[in-house]
């Protein structure tokens, strides 16, 4: 039977791309919701998650942030996809002729210096995929979509332009998740992903961080955010280059466990860019 990995979206999306791209041999297994693509995981009906946890340009993918400290699954490899935008029709259709252009909002806002050298009004769809859907259902030369070159391929959509990006640089993180944890060293540079909450007590934060710094491990990620509901339950989702079994890092965890009341390990794996 053939291993599958499960993402949020419809095929051609950008998360499809980073499935293709990283584990090719996959099946993939698209799904609604970031939920739903982890419950496929967590119930064994894929045996991988793809999940989006933050773009060069945007920032955090915020529900993944709340969701994956309590999804069960555990981070097993990250990959990087470059937010490479084409603009696609239908069959025969032709870049002048085109006078609406759809996608997500966030893709669109991404593309804005093409659209108004071209004079193409926006649409906005549900997500990028999905706008390709539509526009070859409907089969209108002048309404395009804005969305991976995948999707084109995908649905039979014509590439009226590509690389109408503004921003050529854009890229968006992933993390590969699975059920069960994989600690092997498995590169010569590792990450280890982790959550923890600070004691209620003064500079509690400060004090917890120090030993990185004396134990001289670089922090890539630091993010916060509310727990419970309430804005005094405050956790911290952090990425740090090394291994737990790593002597400095054992000692940076053991003291930050001092000042914390909990500490979760989400993953360790391998460091895919420098």
């Amino acid at each position: 039977m053939t291993a599958r990995i499960a993402f949020q979206g419809e095929p051609g999306a950008y998360s499809h791309a980073a499935c293709r791209n990283a584990r090719p041999d996959m099946e993939v297994l698209p799904r609604p919701t970031f939920e739903d693509a982890i419950e496929a995981c967590r119930s064994g009906e894929a045996d991988l998650a793809m999940l989006p946890v933050e773009n060069s340009t945007y920032g955090r993918v915020a529900d993944i942030h709340a969701l994956l400290p309590n999804s069960g699954l555990k981070i097993i490899d990250e990959a990087f996809v470059r937010v490479e935008v084409a603009l696609m029709g239908p069959r025969g259709a032709t870049l002048s002729g085109v006078r609406q252009a759809m996608s997500h909002a966030v893709l669109l806002g991404q593309v804005r210096g093409f659209l108004r050298q071209n004079g193409i009004t926006t649409v906005t769809g549900a997500d990028t995929a999905g706008s390709a859907r539509v526009v070859a259902e409907r089969n209108d030369p002048t309404l395009a979509a804005l969305a991976p070159r995948l999707a084109a391929e995908i649905y039979g959509l014509d590439i009226l332009a590509d690389g109408v990006e503004d921003n050529a640089d854009n890229t968006t993180r992933f993390l590969l998740c699975a059920r069960t944890a994989d600690l092997s060293r498995r590169a010569d540079r590792m990450v280890t992903t982790f959550t923890f909450r600070v004691r209620n007590i003064p500079a509690a934060l400060y004090k917890a961080l120090g030993g990185f710094a004396t134990n001289g491990i670089n922090m890539t990620k630091l993010e916060s955010y509310m727990v419970g509901g309430a804005f005094v339950a405050t956790e911290f989702y952090a990425d740090i280059e090394g291994h737990p079994d790593d002597a400095n890092v054992k000692l940076a965890l053991d003291e930050l466990a001092y000042f914390t009341t909990n500490i979760t390990i989400l993953g360790t794996y391998p460091r895919r860019r420098s």
